[in-house]
């Protein structure tokens, strides 16, 4: 559901997708931290998403998240009147600290979460407007590694002048008790099951490997894995907020952080200060309309990618005027060669390239149009010297996983929240089956590797406690609501119906490629955004910058 990637943002794929806001492209970074980041920002299609409902694919749009009361529980209080501990955390000019939330805020006695939070104050001149917390989305990324590998060093120095950049892992996430599933080895097994099943056994083969997933993270997280949901983490963010002394929580969230932050401003609009969803999510639809909106988001991208591609003389896509559609039909073909005989990577743990790890590899790139000469050479390579190692170092980048084998919990945490935040998009493969054509149709690349994930969340050991729904956060000041037009993993129209749902949001449009908008390279966007953080001034709604 809702992709960039960690500092910042597919496949079995992994039952889930991510969305996560990929590193701005004029930030410097190796090829390990772009992959970082676009998996952040992207987690895509997901499998069963905040917006997730029936299988059905009936949506209950007409229903409105409701606030919370003003007042605080008493069972709360001790929550909310904690103390702030600062301590070094070993990288420079930043401090973090740990603060307790309910496991279960309905049953506040049956125990505590720990939170990871992290800090660079404000470095002046100017009067210290608060705090600034930042997300950069998922579900599953970690906000205090975004924080401190771009966020608080990496925006506008005018910002982190007037504010202390703050950072929370959600429940579940980081360092803040993550959902723990498979061990290394056997997520590799896992990202390279095949996810184009040909017949009965491979499609048994990849029901087990969902299966196997949601039993080992019910396994190893049973009892967390019922209170990870998004309205739980959007509480979790207001105690910290109390404990920073912070009368209104001031925010930035990208991709699926938009959705987190909607849902604060929905549950708490008094306390929402000045609020930026960037790569905006709509809560109002069901997991079979998110999955297939990303689906067609991804084409667009590729064909955007296709375009360029042949304009370049080492493309292996098709030479200067070759029709986008045709550049599509070359890949798919590539991708059903590798299905049949995957190719060597070099890899030092021996896998290979497979359909699936190449798709995942392809879709990484698509978040940011920066990493499109990457993505270039690394099809070269699969393509004509029948070398893997580029699109597997992308798909491994997109994973979190190191050179040493470890995956970082970015993909357990995905399929936690995602389905506990809404039911599976199809019960069984047989629903999957039928609507194959309907994604393929919306993408003749992607879309048959992009209809099998939807179904993972049906296997899941916990029941899912959201719904569709709108949110209006009536009360709330304005909030600034961004789209890019060619964004892959959260489509354009998520934007401006998200902007419309909410009683003061404003629309601010990137007509562009890539995932996200702000810091990315548009003057236009970042001076709207920092005269709204810095002086409260948002943009008029329905301005558009290029």
């Amino acid at each position: 559901m809702h992709l960039r990637r960690n500092p910042r943002h597919t496949s079995l794929q992994i039952p889930t997708r991510r969305v996560q806001a990929p590193a701005p492209a004029h930030t410097a970074r190796t090829t390990r931290a772009l992959g970082a980041l676009l998996a952040v920002a992207a987690l895509l299609v997901s499998a069963c998403s905040a917006g997730a409902s029936t299988s059905s694919a009936t949506s209950n749009a007409g229903v409105a998240l409701g606030a919370l009361p003003r007042s605080t529980p008493a069972a709360l209080s001790p929550y909310y009147g904690q103390k702030t501990r600062w301590h070094s955390c070993g990288v420079p000019g930043f401090e973090c600290a740990t603060l307790k939330a309910p496991l279960d805020y309905d049953k506040p006695a049956d125990g505590d979460v720990r939170l990871a939070v992290a800090r660079k104050k404000a470095t002046g001149p100017g009067k210290r407007l608060g705090s600034l917390f930042v997300n950069p989305g998922g579900p599953g990324g970690s906000a205090v590694g975004y924080v401190q590998a771009y966020a608080g060093i990496g925006y506008p120095a005018e910002v982190r002048a007037r504010y202390d950049m703050v950072a929370v892992d959600p429940r579940g996430v980081g360092r803040s008790e993550p959902v723990e599933c498979l061990d290394g080895r056997d997520m590799d097994t896992y990202t390279q099951t095949d996810s184009t099943p040909d017949d009965a056994r491979e499609t048994a083969e990849l029901v087990d490997a969902y299966k196997k997933f949601a039993e080992e993270c019910g396994a190893h997280s049973a009892k967390l894995l019922r209170h990870v949901s998004t309205v739980e983490t959007a509480r979790d963010m207001d105690i910290v907020r109390a404990a920073l002394g912070d009368a209104k929580l001031n925010y930035v969230g990208a991709s699926y952080g938009t959705f987190l932050g909607a849902t604060y401003a929905g549950l708490f609009p008094g306390r929402s200060g000045r609020l930026v969803l960037d790569g905006a999510m709509d809560p109002s639809l069901s997991a079979r309309r998110v999955n297939l909106d990303q689906t067609a988001g991804f084409e667009t991208a590729f064909q955007s990618f296709a375009k360029d591609c042949v304009q370049q003389p080492d493309c292996p896509l098709g030479a200067k005027g070759t029709p986008s559609a045709e550049a599509g039909r070359k890949l798919k073909a590539f991708f059903g060669k590798l299905d049949a005989h995957p190719i060597p990577t070099g890899d030092a743990d021996g896998r290979t390239l497979g359909e699936s790890l190449a798709t995942t590899g392809v879709i990484a790139a698509m978040y940011d149009e920066s990493s499109w000469a990457q993505l270039r050479d690394a099809l070269s390579s699969a393509m004509k010297e029948n070398d893997g190692a580029g699109l597997l170092v992308l798909a491994d980048s997109y994973y979190e996983r190191d050179a040493d084998g470890h995956y970082s919990n970015l993909m357990s945490a995905n399929a936690a929240v995602n389905c506990l935040d809404g039911q599976p998009a199809y019960d069984s493969p047989e629903e999957v089956e039928k609507a194959v054509p309907t994604f393929e149709k919306a993408s003749p690349v992607f879309g048959e590797g992009l209809a099998w994930p939807s179904l993972s969340c049906a296997y899941w050991p916990v029941g899912p406690t959201g719904e569709p729904h709108r949110i209006e956060a009536r009360g709330a000041g304005p909030i600034v609501v961004v789209g890019t037009t060619r964004d892959p993993a959260t489509p354009y129209r998520w934007a401006r119906a998200l902007a419309a749902q909410l009683s003061s949001g404003r629309l601010l449009t990137y007509e562009g490629d890539g995932h996200t908008a702000y810091g990315r390279g548009s003057a236009c966007i970042d001076s709207a955004i920092n005269a709204y953080l810095l002086r409260g001034t948002p943009p008029v709604d329905g301005k558009r910058c290029s």
